[in-house]
């Protein structure tokens, strides 16, 4: 297979679909470039218009913004045979990489490795097999399995329904954390339209969060990083948010730590009731949490993105709370329990039958947080090769996702001019790791020949952020050249 350096290139596209990454620039341009890439940053992209049983079916989603740009970039890898030697040569890339990985700011535990993604073989390893606590590059794991179980098509659902009483009315939480106060208002319009129907302006309101299992609170616990893992929730259970009243659609989705409710769940349903009060439904009582009628009859629905543009958020992003979603989505798709535990045994599963190296590897959450996780750094460089792999173009968001450095998510403030990365502004695109004491960065580079590395580097014990970061970019820098 073949991967040239001009088709890698254009595939370098930035998640909002703005940006096409030509090669080097000059400082100008590069300053350019990122303004207009910050300008047109992404939204989310969502079609918040509520499905209820007047509306037809929804129409198949379409593929992630950012797709296209990375499929062509991908599409090389279905060409004949390179002729040129495979990739760079371990013994030079070696000597540039080892001084770099003893840095003291990386700390006393870290491991690397480096593979041509074209041909699978590992150009520079250190540690490879060793499994480390990963923080947030966990997602890439995560989300690869939620892609492989599900497809990239999969959305999920939110809905009101009834039972033989039409005047009971259950919000049933399907796990989704990205319903906001825009389709929580669409869905209530459409409820309050179907009870209309029925000749009813009085019901109960009761909440199913029973999708999910086992305990709500994260192990790491009260945390502005994540709210209870719930079935049912509004922006990610953000008190920083509006719970009620219009967003604009153009809105982006709300990233980093805020304030979190203790009952996203009862928010939710709170306001719910708000919304069907405005369109003429009265609600007596407080809304109760309880199951669902089991035949229940669909009043409305309302649906998230496609899995292909959750996971580019959850990677961009880093989001924590969706992460979390995806795991259990994968749980829910192998029979297991959708809790923590039986999340990971899912994603642990369904990664196992890709072929991909687990030894040591545990998975006690799907978003990192949790430091009991464990991965290794050739676990991640194969996870990113299935992703590329032009046999399994459903993995692709995994790739197309990751934040590029210099430019998008969680790497937008990185390999500025100046820095120490600076070579591999728009060049780097990759998933960080950062818990306090732990740093790291795996992702992928196209380099100076045109071919496209994917490379993990996990660092423990480190001194802080502040001095592993530019060392973990200079790592990655360097191997653009």
């Amino acid at each position: 297979m073949r991967l040239t350096a001009g088709s890698a290139v254009l595939g370098l596209v930035l998640a909002a679909g703005a940006v096409t990454l030509a090669g080097p620039w000059d400082s100008g341009q590069r300053t350019a470039e990122r303004a207009r890439a910050a300008a047109q940053a992404p939204t989310g992209g969502a079609d918040h218009h509520a499905a209820g049983p007047e509306r037809p079916a929804p129409r198949p989603p379409a593929p992630a913004p950012s797709a296209p740009g990375v499929l062509t970039a991908l599409t090389a890898a279905a060409a004949p045979a390179d002729p040129r030697p495979a990739g760079p040569r371990p013994a030079p890339l070696a000597a540039a990489l080892a001084p770099l990985l003893a840095d003291p700011g990386l700390g006393p535990l870290r491991t690397a490795c480096v593979i041509d993604v074209t041909t699978g073989k590992q150009l520079y390893g250190d540690g490879a097999g060793t499994p480390m606590t990963p923080a947030s590059t966990i997602k890439i794991a995560t989300s690869l399995a939620a892609l492989d179980a599900l497809g990239p098509d999969h959305r999920i659902a939110t809905t009101a329904v009834t039972g033989p009483d039409a005047r009971r009315v259950t919000l049933v939480g399907g796990g989704d954390p990205t319903l906001d106060a825009t389709r929580l208002r669409a869905l209530a319009a459409d409820t309050a339209r179907a009870l209309r129907s029925r000749g009813v302006a009085e019901i109960t309101l009761t909440y199913d969060t029973s999708r999910y299992t086992g305990p709500e609170r994260h192990p790491i616990g009260v945390n502005d990083n994540i709210a209870p893992v719930t079935a049912l929730m509004t922006d990610e259970g953000r008190l920083a948010a509006p719970a009620v009243g219009p967003a604009p659609r153009s809105a982006a989705p709300a990233v980093g730590p805020a304030p979190r409710s203790a009952d996203p769940a009862g928010d939710t349903a709170r306001a719910f009731a708000g919304r069907l009060a405005e369109h003429g439904v009265t609600v007596r009582g407080a809304a109760a949490r309880a199951r669902a009628p089991k035949k229940a009859t669909l009043l409305a629905r309302t649906w998230s993105q496609p899995l292909s543009a959750l996971v580019e958020r959850a990677l961009t992003t880093s989001d924590n709370d969706l992460a979390e979603a995806l795991a259990r989505q994968t749980a829910i798709a192998a029979g297991l329990p959708a809790s923590f535990d039986g999340a990971g045994r899912a994603v642990a599963q369904r990664l196992r039958g890709l072929r991909v190296p687990l030894a040591g590897a545990r998975f006690a959450d799907g978003s990192g947080l949790d430091r009991r996780d464990r991965v290794s750094a050739s676990l991640l460089t194969a996870l990113l090769a299935r992703a590329a792999d032009p046999a399994r173009p459903e993995l692709r968001p995994v790739l197309t996702g990751l934040p590029v450095g210099g430019f998008s998510g969680t790497l937008a403030d990185r390999y500025a001019d100046g820095s120490p990365g600076a070579a591999g502004a728009g060049l780097v695109r990759a998933k960080t790791g950062t818990l306090s004491g732990v740093n790291a960065l795996a992702g992928t580079v196209v380099n100076a020949d045109g071919r496209l590395l994917a490379f993990a580097f996990l660092a423990g014990r480190t001194p802080s952020a502040a001095t592993a970061q530019p060392a973990l970019d200079r790592l990655a820098a360097a191997l653009v050249a």
